[in-house]
Protein backbone atom coordinates (compact mmCIF):
# COMPACT_ATOMS: atom_id res chain seq x y z
CA UNK A 1 0.00 0.00 0.00
CA UNK A 2 1.40 3.37 -0.98
CA UNK A 3 1.94 5.85 1.82
CA UNK A 4 0.32 9.24 1.50
CA UNK A 5 2.75 11.94 0.50
CA UNK A 6 3.70 14.54 3.05
CA UNK A 7 3.04 18.21 2.49
CA UNK A 8 6.14 20.32 1.96
CA UNK A 9 7.47 21.34 5.37
CA UNK A 10 9.43 24.44 6.24
CA UNK A 11 12.81 23.85 7.86
CA UNK A 12 11.54 25.21 11.19
CA UNK A 13 8.63 22.76 11.41
CA UNK A 14 8.62 19.48 13.29
CA UNK A 15 8.99 16.45 11.00
CA UNK A 16 7.15 13.42 12.37
CA UNK A 17 8.73 10.04 11.59
CA UNK A 18 5.29 8.55 10.84
CA UNK A 19 3.74 8.95 7.40
CA UNK A 20 -0.03 9.39 7.00
CA UNK A 21 -2.09 6.68 5.31
CA UNK A 22 -5.21 8.61 4.34
CA UNK A 23 -6.89 11.99 4.56
CA UNK A 24 -7.58 11.84 8.32
CA UNK A 25 -4.06 10.90 9.38
CA UNK A 26 -2.76 13.32 6.72
CA UNK A 27 -4.66 16.15 8.40
CA UNK A 28 -3.39 15.21 11.86
CA UNK A 29 0.22 14.87 10.71
CA UNK A 30 0.03 18.28 9.05
CA UNK A 31 -1.47 19.74 12.22
CA UNK A 32 1.12 18.26 14.59
CA UNK A 33 3.96 19.43 12.37
CA UNK A 34 2.61 22.98 12.63
CA UNK A 35 3.11 25.42 15.48
CA UNK A 36 -0.13 25.54 17.53
CA UNK A 37 -0.25 29.30 17.06
CA UNK A 38 -0.48 28.87 13.27
CA UNK A 39 -2.93 25.97 13.09
CA UNK A 40 -6.36 27.61 13.20
CA UNK A 41 -7.21 26.87 9.56
CA UNK A 42 -6.38 23.18 9.91
CA UNK A 43 -8.29 22.88 13.19
CA UNK A 44 -11.42 24.44 11.71
CA UNK A 45 -12.28 21.45 9.54
CA UNK A 46 -10.48 18.66 11.40
CA UNK A 47 -13.64 17.20 12.92
CA UNK A 48 -15.33 17.06 9.51
CA UNK A 49 -12.36 15.08 8.13
CA UNK A 50 -12.62 12.63 11.04
CA UNK A 51 -16.39 12.25 10.68
CA UNK A 52 -16.04 11.66 6.94
CA UNK A 53 -13.23 9.17 7.51
CA UNK A 54 -15.34 7.20 9.97
CA UNK A 55 -18.35 7.25 7.62
CA UNK A 56 -16.23 6.01 4.72
CA UNK A 57 -14.65 3.16 6.73
CA UNK A 58 -16.31 -0.24 6.79
CA UNK A 59 -13.73 -1.76 9.16
CA UNK A 60 -12.09 0.68 11.55
CA UNK A 61 -10.01 -2.05 13.20
CA UNK A 62 -8.16 -2.64 9.92
CA UNK A 63 -8.25 0.94 8.65
CA UNK A 64 -4.71 2.14 8.05
CA UNK A 65 -5.83 5.76 8.03
CA UNK A 66 -7.86 5.75 11.23
CA UNK A 67 -5.52 3.51 13.22
CA UNK A 68 -2.59 5.80 12.37
CA UNK A 69 -4.74 8.77 13.39
CA UNK A 70 -5.49 7.21 16.77
CA UNK A 71 -1.85 6.19 17.24
CA UNK A 72 -0.81 9.81 16.71
CA UNK A 73 -3.43 11.18 19.09
CA UNK A 74 -2.49 8.71 21.83
CA UNK A 75 1.16 9.51 21.19
CA UNK A 76 0.46 13.01 22.49
CA UNK A 77 -0.41 11.53 25.90
CA UNK A 78 2.53 9.12 25.98
CA UNK A 79 5.00 11.78 24.90
CA UNK A 80 6.21 9.56 22.08
CA UNK A 81 5.94 12.17 19.30
CA UNK A 82 9.38 13.69 19.48
CA UNK A 83 9.50 17.41 18.81
CA UNK A 84 5.72 17.92 18.81
CA UNK A 85 4.55 20.77 21.02
CA UNK A 86 3.19 19.62 24.39
CA UNK A 87 0.44 22.21 23.93
CA UNK A 88 -1.34 19.82 21.57
CA UNK A 89 -2.06 17.18 24.25
CA UNK A 90 -5.29 18.68 25.60
CA UNK A 91 -6.15 20.89 22.64
CA UNK A 92 -9.99 20.74 22.65
CA UNK A 93 -10.48 20.04 18.92
CA UNK A 94 -7.94 17.20 19.03
CA UNK A 95 -9.53 15.68 22.13
CA UNK A 96 -12.94 15.90 20.42
CA UNK A 97 -11.56 14.08 17.37
CA UNK A 98 -10.02 11.41 19.57
CA UNK A 99 -13.40 10.86 21.20
CA UNK A 100 -15.05 10.50 17.78
CA UNK A 101 -12.53 7.88 16.77
CA UNK A 102 -12.77 6.08 20.11
CA UNK A 103 -16.56 5.92 19.90
CA UNK A 104 -16.39 4.22 16.50
CA UNK A 105 -13.50 1.96 17.53
CA UNK A 106 -15.13 0.84 20.76
CA UNK A 107 -18.43 0.16 18.97
CA UNK A 108 -16.61 -2.01 16.42
CA UNK A 109 -14.82 -3.95 19.14
CA UNK A 110 -17.99 -4.53 21.14
CA UNK A 111 -19.72 -5.76 17.99
CA UNK A 112 -16.91 -8.21 17.22
CA UNK A 113 -15.85 -9.37 20.68
CA UNK A 114 -18.49 -11.29 22.66
CA UNK A 115 -18.64 -10.85 26.42
CA UNK A 116 -18.07 -14.31 27.93
CA UNK A 117 -20.55 -15.76 30.41
CA UNK A 118 -20.18 -13.78 33.61
CA UNK A 119 -18.96 -15.61 36.71
CA UNK A 120 -19.98 -14.70 40.23
CA UNK A 121 -18.33 -11.43 41.31
CA UNK A 122 -15.84 -13.08 43.64
CA UNK A 123 -12.06 -13.17 43.33
CA UNK A 124 -11.91 -16.95 42.99
CA UNK A 125 -14.77 -17.22 40.50
CA UNK A 126 -13.43 -14.41 38.29
CA UNK A 127 -9.92 -15.85 38.33
CA UNK A 128 -11.24 -19.30 37.41
CA UNK A 129 -13.30 -17.85 34.56
CA UNK A 130 -10.31 -15.91 33.23
CA UNK A 131 -8.03 -18.94 33.39
CA UNK A 132 -10.67 -21.00 31.55
CA UNK A 133 -11.09 -18.28 28.91
CA UNK A 134 -7.36 -17.91 28.27
CA UNK A 135 -6.64 -21.63 28.21
CA UNK A 136 -9.10 -22.42 25.42
CA UNK A 137 -7.47 -23.81 22.26
CA UNK A 138 -7.47 -21.12 19.57
CA UNK A 139 -6.09 -22.91 16.51
CA UNK A 140 -2.68 -22.57 14.80
CA UNK A 141 -0.12 -20.93 17.03
CA UNK A 142 2.30 -18.17 16.03
CA UNK A 143 4.39 -19.05 19.08
CA UNK A 144 4.79 -22.68 18.01
CA UNK A 145 5.64 -21.58 14.47
CA UNK A 146 8.34 -19.27 15.83
CA UNK A 147 9.72 -22.08 17.99
CA UNK A 148 9.89 -24.67 15.21
CA UNK A 149 9.99 -23.07 11.77
CA UNK A 150 10.51 -19.30 11.62
CA UNK A 151 13.45 -18.05 9.56
CA UNK A 152 15.78 -15.29 10.68
CA UNK A 153 13.95 -12.85 8.38
CA UNK A 154 10.60 -13.86 9.87
CA UNK A 155 11.96 -13.46 13.41
CA UNK A 156 13.09 -9.97 12.43
CA UNK A 157 9.57 -9.15 11.23
CA UNK A 158 8.11 -10.60 14.41
CA UNK A 159 10.29 -8.30 16.54
CA UNK A 160 9.49 -5.28 14.36
CA UNK A 161 5.76 -5.91 14.77
CA UNK A 162 6.05 -6.45 18.52
CA UNK A 163 8.11 -3.28 18.96
CA UNK A 164 5.03 -1.08 18.49
CA UNK A 165 3.72 -2.10 21.91
CA UNK A 166 6.73 -3.61 23.64
CA UNK A 167 8.97 -0.55 23.50
CA UNK A 168 6.19 1.02 25.58
CA UNK A 169 5.52 -2.14 27.56
CA UNK A 170 3.27 -1.70 30.59
CA UNK A 171 2.52 1.97 29.90
CA UNK A 172 -1.09 1.52 28.63
CA UNK A 173 -2.01 -0.54 31.71
CA UNK A 174 -0.38 1.96 34.07
CA UNK A 175 -3.06 4.52 33.19
CA UNK A 176 -5.35 2.39 35.40
CA UNK A 177 -3.33 2.86 38.61
CA UNK A 178 -4.95 6.16 39.73
CA UNK A 179 -8.39 4.83 38.66
CA UNK A 180 -8.25 1.95 41.18
CA UNK A 181 -8.22 1.76 44.98
CA UNK A 182 -7.41 -0.78 47.66
CA UNK A 183 -6.63 -4.39 46.70
CA UNK A 184 -6.78 -4.06 42.92
CA UNK A 185 -4.61 -0.94 42.99
CA UNK A 186 -1.99 -2.68 45.13
CA UNK A 187 -2.04 -5.71 42.82
CA UNK A 188 -1.60 -3.59 39.70
CA UNK A 189 1.29 -1.68 41.25
CA UNK A 190 2.94 -4.99 42.20
CA UNK A 191 2.76 -6.21 38.60
CA UNK A 192 3.84 -2.92 37.11
CA UNK A 193 6.79 -2.60 39.48
CA UNK A 194 8.21 -5.78 37.92
CA UNK A 195 7.46 -4.50 34.41
CA UNK A 196 9.47 -1.36 35.19
CA UNK A 197 12.44 -3.29 36.53
CA UNK A 198 11.84 -3.07 40.27
CA UNK A 199 13.80 0.15 40.45
CA UNK A 200 16.63 -1.07 38.18
CA UNK A 201 16.57 0.79 34.85
CA UNK A 202 18.46 -1.93 33.01
CA UNK A 203 15.73 -4.41 33.92
CA UNK A 204 12.79 -2.36 32.63
CA UNK A 205 11.08 -4.74 30.23
CA UNK A 206 10.88 -2.18 27.44
CA UNK A 207 14.64 -1.67 27.78
CA UNK A 208 15.29 -5.41 27.67
CA UNK A 209 13.26 -5.61 24.47
CA UNK A 210 15.26 -2.71 23.05
CA UNK A 211 18.37 -4.79 23.73
CA UNK A 212 16.78 -7.65 21.79
CA UNK A 213 16.27 -5.32 18.84
CA UNK A 214 19.81 -4.02 18.97
CA UNK A 215 21.09 -7.59 19.19
CA UNK A 216 19.30 -8.26 15.91
CA UNK A 217 20.66 -5.14 14.26
CA UNK A 218 17.31 -3.34 14.41
CA UNK A 219 16.56 0.27 15.27
CA UNK A 220 15.34 0.37 18.89
CA UNK A 221 14.11 3.97 18.73
CA UNK A 222 10.42 4.10 19.59
CA UNK A 223 8.23 4.28 16.51
CA UNK A 224 11.01 3.58 14.02
CA UNK A 225 8.87 0.92 12.37
CA UNK A 226 5.37 2.38 12.62
CA UNK A 227 5.27 2.86 8.84
CA UNK A 228 6.17 -0.80 8.37
CA UNK A 229 3.38 -2.46 10.35
CA UNK A 230 -0.22 -3.10 9.30
CA UNK A 231 -3.26 -1.46 10.86
CA UNK A 232 -4.10 -4.46 13.05
CA UNK A 233 -0.77 -4.10 14.88
CA UNK A 234 -1.55 -0.46 15.63
CA UNK A 235 -5.10 -1.44 16.62
CA UNK A 236 -3.78 -3.76 19.33
CA UNK A 237 -1.91 -0.90 21.03
CA UNK A 238 -4.66 1.63 20.34
CA UNK A 239 -7.17 -0.63 22.07
CA UNK A 240 -4.98 -0.77 25.18
CA UNK A 241 -4.51 2.98 25.10
CA UNK A 242 -8.26 3.56 24.80
CA UNK A 243 -9.05 1.20 27.67
CA UNK A 244 -6.35 2.66 29.89
CA UNK A 245 -6.91 6.35 29.19
CA UNK A 246 -10.66 6.32 29.82
CA UNK A 247 -11.67 5.89 33.46
CA UNK A 248 -15.06 4.48 32.47
CA UNK A 249 -13.18 1.58 30.81
CA UNK A 250 -11.03 0.71 33.83
CA UNK A 251 -12.69 -2.70 34.03
CA UNK A 252 -11.70 -3.41 30.43
CA UNK A 253 -8.04 -2.48 30.94
CA UNK A 254 -7.88 -4.66 34.06
CA UNK A 255 -9.41 -7.60 32.18
CA UNK A 256 -7.04 -6.97 29.28
CA UNK A 257 -4.00 -7.08 31.55
CA UNK A 258 -5.23 -10.27 33.23
CA UNK A 259 -5.61 -12.04 29.87
CA UNK A 260 -2.33 -10.57 28.64
CA UNK A 261 -0.42 -11.99 31.61
CA UNK A 262 -2.22 -15.34 31.49
CA UNK A 263 -1.24 -15.87 27.85
CA UNK A 264 2.38 -14.74 28.14
CA UNK A 265 4.51 -17.32 29.92
CA UNK A 266 4.17 -20.33 27.58
CA UNK A 267 4.32 -18.33 24.31
CA UNK A 268 7.46 -16.54 25.51
CA UNK A 269 9.10 -19.91 26.19
CA UNK A 270 8.36 -20.82 22.55
CA UNK A 271 9.68 -17.47 21.32
CA UNK A 272 12.92 -17.81 23.24
CA UNK A 273 13.39 -21.34 21.90
CA UNK A 274 12.80 -20.13 18.35
CA UNK A 275 15.49 -17.47 18.58
CA UNK A 276 17.91 -19.95 20.17
CA UNK A 277 17.13 -22.47 17.43
CA UNK A 278 18.66 -20.23 14.77
CA UNK A 279 21.60 -19.27 16.94
CA UNK A 280 20.77 -15.99 18.68
CA UNK A 281 22.32 -15.57 22.11
CA UNK A 282 21.19 -14.32 25.49
CA UNK A 283 21.37 -10.67 24.42
CA UNK A 284 18.41 -11.43 22.15
CA UNK A 285 16.59 -14.12 24.17
CA UNK A 286 16.75 -12.43 27.60
CA UNK A 287 13.48 -10.58 27.06
CA UNK A 288 11.53 -13.77 26.29
CA UNK A 289 13.21 -15.81 29.03
CA UNK A 290 12.50 -13.07 31.59
CA UNK A 291 8.77 -13.31 30.86
CA UNK A 292 8.57 -17.08 31.27
CA UNK A 293 9.07 -16.86 35.03
CA UNK A 294 7.77 -13.33 35.67
CA UNK A 295 4.43 -13.76 33.96
CA UNK A 296 3.78 -17.13 35.59
CA UNK A 297 3.65 -15.13 38.83
CA UNK A 298 1.88 -12.12 37.34
CA UNK A 299 -1.00 -14.20 36.00
CA UNK A 300 -1.94 -15.31 39.51
CA UNK A 301 -1.86 -11.76 40.85
CA UNK A 302 -3.74 -10.41 37.83
CA UNK A 303 -6.46 -13.04 37.99
CA UNK A 304 -7.32 -12.97 41.68
CA UNK A 305 -5.89 -9.88 43.34
CA UNK A 306 -6.45 -7.48 40.45
CA UNK A 307 -9.40 -8.56 38.29
CA UNK A 308 -11.08 -10.70 40.93
CA UNK A 309 -10.72 -8.09 43.66
CA UNK A 310 -12.00 -5.34 41.36
CA UNK A 311 -15.11 -7.40 40.57
CA UNK A 312 -15.70 -8.00 44.28
CA UNK A 313 -15.28 -4.32 45.07
CA UNK A 314 -17.44 -3.13 42.17
CA UNK A 315 -19.58 -5.86 40.54
CA UNK A 316 -20.84 -3.35 37.95
CA UNK A 317 -17.41 -3.62 36.30
CA UNK A 318 -17.55 -7.40 35.90
CA UNK A 319 -18.90 -7.37 32.33
CA UNK A 320 -16.17 -4.96 31.21
CA UNK A 321 -13.48 -7.05 32.94
CA UNK A 322 -14.56 -10.09 30.93
CA UNK A 323 -14.97 -8.01 27.75
CA UNK A 324 -11.45 -6.56 28.12
CA UNK A 325 -10.00 -10.02 28.64
CA UNK A 326 -11.69 -11.42 25.55
CA UNK A 327 -10.80 -8.31 23.53
CA UNK A 328 -7.14 -8.98 24.36
CA UNK A 329 -7.45 -12.55 23.08
CA UNK A 330 -9.44 -11.66 19.96
CA UNK A 331 -7.53 -8.61 18.75
CA UNK A 332 -4.09 -10.03 19.55
CA UNK A 333 -5.31 -13.20 17.87
CA UNK A 334 -6.08 -11.22 14.72
CA UNK A 335 -2.64 -9.61 14.82
CA UNK A 336 -0.94 -12.96 15.38
CA UNK A 337 -2.95 -14.59 12.59
CA UNK A 338 -1.90 -11.83 10.20
CA UNK A 339 1.76 -12.64 10.88
CA UNK A 340 1.30 -16.39 10.87
CA UNK A 341 -0.66 -16.38 7.58
CA UNK A 342 2.07 -14.31 5.94
CA UNK A 343 4.86 -16.52 7.27
CA UNK A 344 3.15 -19.74 6.21
CA UNK A 345 2.55 -18.37 2.71
CA UNK A 346 6.18 -17.16 2.48
CA UNK A 347 5.19 -13.50 2.14
CA UNK A 348 6.06 -10.53 4.29
CA UNK A 349 3.85 -9.56 7.21
CA UNK A 350 5.02 -5.96 6.85
CA UNK A 351 3.79 -3.16 4.63
CA UNK A 352 7.35 -2.46 3.44
CA UNK A 353 10.66 -4.25 3.95
CA UNK A 354 13.01 -3.39 6.77
CA UNK A 355 16.05 -1.88 5.12
CA UNK A 356 17.43 0.43 7.79
CA UNK A 357 18.85 -2.09 10.23
CA UNK A 358 22.24 -1.00 11.51
CA UNK A 359 23.61 -4.54 11.36
CA UNK A 360 22.23 -7.50 9.37
CA UNK A 361 20.10 -9.70 11.63
CA UNK A 362 22.27 -12.79 11.24
CA UNK A 363 23.04 -14.88 14.34
CA UNK A 364 26.65 -15.78 15.03
CA UNK A 365 25.98 -19.51 14.92
CA UNK A 366 23.24 -21.66 13.51
CA UNK A 367 22.03 -24.68 15.42
CA UNK A 368 20.20 -27.57 13.86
Amino acid sequence: MKLYERPAAAASRTQLPFAPRGHVSQRIVTLLETDPADAAVILNDLASHVERGIAETADIVNSDDLQVAMFLLYGLHYGSLTGVSADWEWQPELVACRLLLESAFEAALRASVPVPELPAPTAEAVAAALFALTSAESGPSLARFVAKKATVAQLEEFVVQRSIYTLREADPHSWAIPRLTGRPKAALVEIQADEYGGGRPERVHAEIFAATMRGMGLNASYGAYVDHVPAITLASLNMMSMFGLNRRLRGAIVGHLAAFEMTSSIPNRHYGNGFRRVGFGEDVTWYFDEHVAADAVHEQIAGRDLAGALAEDDPTLLADIMFGANACLVVDGWAGAQMLDAFMSHTSSLRMPVVDAAVPAVPTTVQS
